[in-house]
């Protein structure tokens, strides 16, 4: 059961930032599994719960160890997540919920990255097609998590016929609806994951509705 992070979680985020190497993570291992790997994977399977039986969904815990194929200058992460998603090789290509941590503090949600530019041209012509739908779908789910949902946008927007629509014609990648919170009191109870999962359940309508444009 999650009972909250705690202070030596924070520390050891900035300590692993501080000192990326393997003789300073070898000697704190022992923080790292207590303090941020397990309790993560605690948080994990409580805010999973309502997706276990969701045809297709998953869930990732991250891993702290970088990808040594891939050459980074440090070997490990300075952060930990947990998505939740469909089970795909291309995560990047599709709509995830998430939780992540950080030295700076915590952020959940949900985010659909890097949508390949001919995902973005048909979910343009599918809200082209259903607006009135597509657009209740976005009041109904900003007023209920009380977060604008934003996007990375085009320098040139797309040719729009509907002003309603404009504001999504200009949407290019990294469509995010997140709350961010610093470290602080709240951060050390299980209220956290009770927070979270609340949000990220009420932002299921929309993944669920961005999901028909992701990679297969």
């Amino acid at each position: 059961m999650f009972e909250g992070f705690s202070p030596e979680t924070v520390d050891f985020l900035w300590g692993i930032r501080l000192n990326n190497n393997r003789e300073w993570f070898m000697a704190h291992k022992k923080e790292y599994t207590q303090y941020l790997y397990e309790p993560m994977k605690e948080l994990g399977q409580y805010l999973f719960e309502p997706f276990m039986d969701e045809p297709g969904k998953i869930l990732k815990v991250s891993r702290i160890y970088r990808d040594a194929r891939l050459h980074h200058p440090v070997p490990y992460k300075e952060s930990l997540w947990i998505s939740i998603r469909r089970d795909t090789q291309w995560w990047a290509e599709n709509p995830c919920q998430y939780f992540e941590i950080t030295p700076e503090g915590v952020s959940y949600g949900m985010v659909f990255w890097k949508p390949k530019p001919a995902m973005m041209e048909q979910f343009r012509k599918t809200i082209a097609q259903e607006p009135e739908h597509f657009l209740n779908l976005i009041e109904q789910t900003e007023r209920q998590t009380g977060i604008t949902i934003t996007a990375d946008e085009y320098k040139r927007c797309k040719p729009c016929d509907d002003e309603k629509l404009e504001r999504f014609y200009k949407w290019k990648g990294n469509l995010a609806c997140i709350r961010e919170e610093a470290f602080g009191d709240g951060t050390f109870t299980p209220e956290l994951a009770d927070r979270a999962r609340t949000l990220i359940t009420a932002l299921s309508p929309l993944t669920r509705y961005l999901e028909q444009f992701g990679n297969p």
